[in-house]
């Protein structure tokens, strides 16, 4: 099975980042192995604290959840190389079932396609050819169960010339005076003597005993004995040609485990192959797509945890199959094609929900789990001061922090202590952002939360040019930053847009698209809904 994926928002805050860990932590200690944890955003630097505290890293970063090739049953034939014969690879696709076989060099790269079609086109080329151009012996050997029968056959390690074959009494003179001839024979010792006397290239004996004295006499001949008849071996010969000779390998079309699969429908909808050989990020072949596999892709499967809203999540979400939700937010519009599990809870953080699932399971967190999840509920209840912050919050925290062993106090001051002063306006900006629709409304609102807001303030007209290019490149109609500190337990917000909305939202008289919000910690409790009450 392909792996879950567990992940949070856009632009991912701590309790986003940890709850796809520690839910996906959760899993695995219940055997689920293919949980992983996944992110659609950067770490900011608050979150790299706490990782980096406990141990942990940042999760697999996913840019989108579009269907790849990866994510197709496509088919695994053999690799073949360019130097097996052409018999053996028609016994694999024969065997098989197989329309083609990828062929490779010796790292594994592509070099052509073969089909039994280039093998059927091959053969009726020689139809009427009686001339063999540097055939490796090895190949020849293994196609006619071959035995080399004299010293001077191990020298050699390819055979050129004319193909004759001497049926008694029915056989050529040129055969036995060219030295080039390759010459296929019964047991006709006469023959074999004049063979091996004239010098001729190769002498293949099919289904006779070896007398001492050919071996002795065959100083410059490649002497080889048979089982198989004669006539089996004129067939077969050219079957011993390597498949890099017969392989098609201009105007090859393959796709790479990473390629969307929207983008590979296009380019077989306008080609003519039956199979495309895939290759992995090191350009070696690791299997082959047809058509049909493009008719139902397996979806990639995820959990959505830290929200429910389609413009907050992963692109290419339509494409996947929802699994699962576990959320503290309001319920918003995504939808899914079968029912589904969702945990939506009225608490301040996801990781108190995921904690109490631990407890439900009687799964014992370790300590490095249980400090990041203690973590991650400080930071989304702003050390419990934030409105959305419930008793349960605190008590899950308190039995994590007992679990990791830690002081909840130091903890929290350590992650909000601000170290962004080498950051730009703009990545401060998106650390903690997300985007709102809201009857009719388009907005953002970032959230940068410290614990102490006038380093911050002082960068303030840095802050509303970009939020004026982020309203004019997306169309919003506002643009909202609040900086939150936890030491005054208040936000200053800072906007661009219509000023009435504002003051009737806040009731308060803003200044320079500017006001102090006392009290307001909480951008999903006491923004959002007034807002929402505004325009609604």
């Amino acid at each position: 099975m392909s792996d879950i994926y567990v992940t949070g928002h856009r632009n991912p805050d701590t309790d986003s980042i940890v709850a796809a860990i520690a839910y996906a932590n959760l899993r695995n200690a219940l055997g689920d192995r293919e949980y992983k944890a996944a992110r659609i955003g950067s770490i900011n630097d608050e979150t790299q604290r706490l990782l980096k505290r406990f141990g942990f890293e940042p999760p697999l970063h996913i840019h989108n959840m579009r269907t790849q090739v990866c994510d197709l049953d496509f088919d695994r034939p053999p690799a073949l190389s360019g130097s097996v014969p052409m018999d053996l690879a028609w016994r694999t696709l024969r065997d098989g079932d197989l329309s083609s076989l990828p062929i490779v060099n010796e790292d594994g790269t592509l070099l052509g396609m073969l089909s039994a079609g280039d093998i059927a086109s091959f053969e009726l080329q020689t139809v009427n050819e009686n001339h063999i151009s540097d055939l490796p012996l090895f190949n020849l050997l293994s196609v006619i169960e071959g035995t080399l029968v004299n010293e001077y056959s191990t020298e050699v390690s390819a055979i050129s010339g004319e193909l004759f074959i001497t049926l008694p009494q029915n056989y050529e003179d040129q055969a036995l005076t060219n030295p080039d001839s390759i010459l296929i024979c019964g047991n006709q010792p006469d023959v074999i003597e004049k063979a091996l006397d004239a010098g001729v290239e190769c002498l293949i004996i099919c289904r006779a005993d070896i007398q001492p004295s050919w071996t002795e006499k065959a100083k410059h001949t490649v002497v080889i004995s048979t089982p198989l008849s004669a006539r089996r071996v004129s067939r077969i010969i050219y079957q011993a040609n390597p498949v890099e000779r017969v392989c098609q390998k201009k105007e090859l079309v393959s796709f790479h485990l990473q390629d969307y699969v929207d983008d590979v429908q296009e380019v077989t909808l306008k080609s003519r192959y039956r199979s495309y050989p895939i290759l992995d990020e090191n350009d070696r072949v690791v299997g082959t797509l047809s058509r049909y596999h493009l008719l139902k892709p397996r979806r990639k499967r995820v959990v959505l945890v830290d929200h429910n809203e389609a413009a907050q999540s992963v692109p290419g979400l339509e494409e996947v199959d929802i699994l699962e939700i576990i959320d503290h937010h309001r319920l918003a519009d995504i939808q899914t094609r079968q029912p589904i599990r969702v945990r939506n809870e009225p608490v301040g953080s996801t990781n108190t929900i995921i904690t109490s699932m631990y407890q439900e399971y009687g799964v014992v967190p370790s300590p490095k789990i249980a400090g990041l999840m203690a973590g991650a509920i400080l930071s989304d209840t702003v050390l419990f001061k934030s409105p959305t912050c419930t008793k349960k919050d605190i008590a899950m925290a308190q039995r994590l922090a007992r679990f990791a062993n830690i002081d909840l106090d130091e903890l929290g001051k350590s992650l909000f202590s601000f170290g962004g002063e080498e950051k730009t306006a703009r990545e401060l900006l998106l650390t903690d952002y997300k985007e709102f629709h809201i009857s009719g409304q388009n907005l953002a609102v970032s959230q940068i939360t410290c614990d102490d807001a006038a380093a911050l303030l002082d960068r303030r007209d840095e802050f509303m040019a970009e939020m004026e290019k982020i309203r004019d490149d997306k169309r919003f109609d506002f643009v909202l930053l609040m900086i939150t500190d936890v030491l005054n337990e208040g936000s200053t917000l800072i906007y661009v847009g219509d000023d009435d909305t504002i003051q009737q939202a806040f009731q308060v008289v803003p200044e320079n698209k500017t006001v102090y919000l006392p009290k307001v910690m909480s951008r999903k409790k006491q923004v959002i809904p007034m807002l929402t009450a505004l325009w609604g």
